[in-house]
């Protein structure tokens, strides 16, 4: 945001990827089903550096309850499997070659409250950063009031950032419940 001018959909930008970031989070937490997003916060030590997994294999759902992770360079299998395991989703991989098959086993009654725990902590984290900008806007705000924008002005604006902060949390709110019920009833 430039400091100069105040622009209300610039903030709603901002609140929008913080809602597409918190989404991509979600889809990453395990729910009984097979989902290529699973694995996208993997990172494999290959090469003498952390890449992420999509960089050095292709991941395929071929069944339900099945994640198959095709590595590009057999060099890099066991890497790749080091860093399913130790990736804390509780996946096993079985080894074909190239190829890795990751099972997904039944979610237990302990594994899902962590998840809904997980769930609510990316859930905080989303509020907080949505509220992050909605402080930057009215930052902006009391300084523009200060280098002679209008009181009603200000107060009129102040009131847009606020609803587009409530409407955000409230769309954060609906994505957490949403995920809730589908972590409780796989």
């Amino acid at each position: 945001m430039t400091s100069g001018t105040f622009d209300l959909d610039e903030l709603e930008l901002r609140m929008g990827a913080t809602i597409d970031a918190f989404k991509r989070e979600l889809s990453g937490l395990r729910t009984g089903r097979a989902s290529v997003h699973l694995l996208d916060p993997i990172q494999v030590m290959v090469y003498g550096s952390r890449m992420p997994l999509n960089q050095v294999a292709t991941v395929s759902v071929p069944e339900p309850r099945t994640i198959s992770v095709q590595v590009w360079d057999r060099s890099n299998v066991s890497a790749v499997e080091k860093a399913i395991r130790e990736s804390n989703l509780g996946l096993n991989p079985i080894i074909d070659g190239q190829l890795l098959r990751l099972p997904i086993p039944t979610l237990t009654a302990d594994r899902r409250q962590e998840l809904i725990k997980v769930a609510h902590k990316y859930a905080e984290q989303s509020r907080i950063a949505v509220r992050n900008v909605r402080r930057e806007g009215m930052e902006l705000l009391k300084k523009l009031e200060k280098d002679g924008m209008s009181q009603d002005e200000h107060k009129k604006n102040a009131q847009k950032v606020q609803e587009l902060t409530d409407a955000y949390v409230k769309d954060v709110d609906a994505l957490l419940v949403s995920k809730e019920a589908e972590i409780q009833k796989v």
